[in-house]
């Protein structure tokens, strides 16, 4: 999948039409699942394909934070709310494989 069709699959996720605030939450998605496969990278990697999908996924969740970033708990008139530790939930990143290699 392009990065153009990302894009447009976070924008009908999210019903946003800023590409550029967008194209950042993919960015940041991108660097966190590198991060998560490649624990040892040199920093050249990028997303393998099958993770395309998860990398929209994450940026959808990412847009979906704003203005409660670092919430841990949140309760008002009965709702809760609580986030997982870090920037980006472990239940997410558990599908992706970390790399390893010989030392």
């Amino acid at each position: 999948m392009t990065d153009s069709e990302k894009l447009v699959q976070l924008m009908t996720l999210s019903g946003e039409t800023d590409a550029v605030m967008l194209t950042v939450f993919l960015q940041q998605a991108a660097a966190a699942i590198i991060n998560r496969a490649y624990p040892f990278g040199t920093g050249e990697e990028s997303v393998p394909e099958k993770y395309d999908e998860l990398q929209v996924k994450l940026a959808h969740y990412y847009f979906l934070r704003q203005g409660a970033e670092g919430e841990i708990v949140h309760l008002e008139n009965g709702i809760s709310r609580h986030w997982e530790d870090g920037d980006a939930p472990a239940t997410l990143l558990r599908a992706v494989t970390p790399m390893g290699g010989v030392l």
